[in-house]
């Protein structure tokens, strides 16, 4: 199990279908939105989420340049990452 902190970056942050993928994937593993902000600073804006489903904890961040990434233990973040890749294939926005 791993437990240490890990971020992928799971693709451009303007995919409209990627972040809607994610949403779908963190509703059906019952995750709740705790908190939630959004900025600007020159160029970038910036937007991060907290969700939370038990003890398990995600953090979603969508900035300009930098794209939609997701933090968390690499266990939750890895799980997670093919869950939105295997809901990206059958969208067919994925090869």
């Amino acid at each position: 199990m791993n437990s240490e902190p890990k971020t992928v970056v799971l693709g451009p942050e303007y995919d409209g279908v990627l972040i809607g993928a994610l949403m779908d994937v963190l509703q059906r593993l019952g995750y709740v939105r705790v908190s939630h902000s959004w900025g600007v600073g020159g160029s970038q804006e910036v937007e991060t989420a907290e969700f939370v489903a038990g003890d398990r904890h995600l953090l979603v961040e969508n900035e300009t340049y930098m794209g939609l990434s997701i933090c968390g233990s690499g266990d939750l973040v890895d799980s997670i990452s093919e869950m939105v890749a295997d809901e990206m294939r059958k969208t067919g926005s994925v090869p």
